[in-house]
């Protein structure tokens, strides 16, 4: 499947990923500039803080209570934010574009 992550400086990073993987480790597999994910995946910091395109954040889901009270962390929350550990890349999500903000 194909992800695209767009970056502050208005570059894109887009990158072939696994059904299965989270999108944080997806982005980190292709090398995606600002995606750190510190806690590996467990919903213990917002270091992979993303902005799901508007055609995609009702296919992605709304974010759960804990990973809420995670982005309340970030600077830029807004209501498309979601933590990229958090979203599981499956085939309804092929071509799914995330923004990684400028914090």
């Amino acid at each position: 499947m194909k992800v695209t992550w767009k970056l502050p400086g208005g570059e894109a990073v887009t990158a072939q990923a696994d059904y299965g993987q989270n999108l944080m480790e997806a982005a980190q597999a292709n090398d995606v500039p600002g995606i750190v994910g510190e806690c590996g995946g467990s919903l213990a910091c917002a270091t992979c803080h993303v902005h799901v395109a508007p055609e995609w954040t009702e296919i992605c889901g709304e974010a759960g209570e804990f990973e809420d009270a995670m982005l309340d962390l970030v600077e830029n929350k807004q209501d498309c934010s979601r933590l990229s550990c958090q979203i599981e890349l499956a085939p309804q999500l092929d071509g799914l574009v995330v923004s990684v903000p400028a914090d």
